[in-house]
């Protein structure tokens, strides 16, 4: 089975297009190589993707003949990312929140005056 159309049946990207555009701007590799999204997959590669700034590992099991269901996923793939990889992701939640929500627009009267009393605190 061809490398996107594996992506795809295992729910990795939600359509296949998505996946060979993966594909295609390095994204997915076979056992240490990049591939093009017409590689072919065999029982126990070993695939890398990166997908929103996570390298997901995964062991293939089996090849599925179609798009699977999501409760029976784990019996064509196995998942060996590191915790490490998701650990990065939430630190970098973290470092958004710090900064004005989205959507919250302009700063208040309030806000503009809290920035000013904390700009004359540190004079």
């Amino acid at each position: 089975m061809r490398i996107d159309k594996y992506l795809w049946s295992i729910r990795y990207f939600k359509t296949r297009s998505q996946a060979a555009e993966a594909c295609k701007k390095g994204h997915v590799s076979i056992n240490n190589n990049k591939v093009k999204p017409s590689k072919e997959v065999l029982k126990s590669d070993f695939i890398r993707v990166r997908k929103n700034q996570i390298n997901y590992e995964i062991e293939v099991l089996d090849i599925p003949k179609n798009r699977v269901g999501a409760k029976i996923v784990d019996l064509f793939r196995k998942d060996v990312t590191p915790e490490e990889a998701f650990d990065h992701q939430n630190l970098v939640s973290y470092s958004k929140s710090y900064y004005r929500k989205k959507g919250m627009g302009r700063p208040t009267k309030k806000d503009r005056r809290d920035i000013d009393g904390f700009k004359d605190d540190e004079s």
